[in-house]
């Protein structure tokens, strides 16, 4: 069976999605749904929701799930929330992203990189001993399909710049600014970026 919901996070609406007991999905809405007073429900953010190209879009993924806040989903909140406060510093969560064998090698690299760090694209491309393919790890981050926990934010240019981020730029600064600030001092508090 599966399942979907919604997290109202800092950064905007989340939509969440479970299949057989694991985590399949974890994407932001688009920024035009980012307001505090915007209604979360099976009707509105579907429309709106991003999609990478090659995987199910969000339309046909909630046309064949029902909306429920199942244990898991709630645990996979409860762990978001710690997230955002700085409590949390990895997750603990059954994953089920789809992607192709090379993107599930970049995406379980990706989650070696340690909270509050950052790796470049050639970093990681030499972690999984493709010395060339610095570009395709770049198109399999843009594919993430589990955004935050599959950490693809700590990915940086190999100059120290921020660049490519499916969400878009101001949510990646977002999201290793609170890391880093968390990582030093775990009561700090950035504002919503998206209120």
């Amino acid at each position: 069976m599966k399942y979907f919901d919604y997290y109202s996070s800092p950064l905007g609406i989340l939509l969440l999605t479970e299949e057989n007991e694991k985590i399949t999905r974890l994407e932001l809405s688009e920024k035009k749904l980012r307001t505090a007073d915007c209604p979360i429900d099976s009707k509105t953010v579907p429309a709106y929701c991003s999609q990478a190209a090659g995987m199910e879009s969000a339309n046909s993924l909630i046309d064949s799930a029902e909306q429920k806040n199942t244990p898991l989903i709630a645990l996979a909140k409860s762990q978001l929330e710690e997230y955002f406060q700085g409590a949390r510093k990895t997750f603990d969560l059954p994953l089920q992203p789809a992607g192709t064998p090379f993107q599930k090698k970049v995406w379980d690299a990706l989650c070696t990189i340690p909270y509050g760090e950052t790796r470049s694209y050639k970093e990681i491309a030499l972690q999984i001993h493709n010395p060339r393919g610095c570009r395709a790890v770049g198109m399999a981050n843009n594919r993430n399909p589990i955004m935050i926990v599959i950490p693809c934010h700590r990915v940086i240019g190999n100059n120290g710049s921020l660049v490519g981020y499916a969400g878009g730029l101001d949510i990646k600064e977002w999201l290793l600014q609170h890391e880093t600030l968390s990582a030093s001092s775990p009561l700090h508090t950035l504002p919503r970026l998206h209120p």
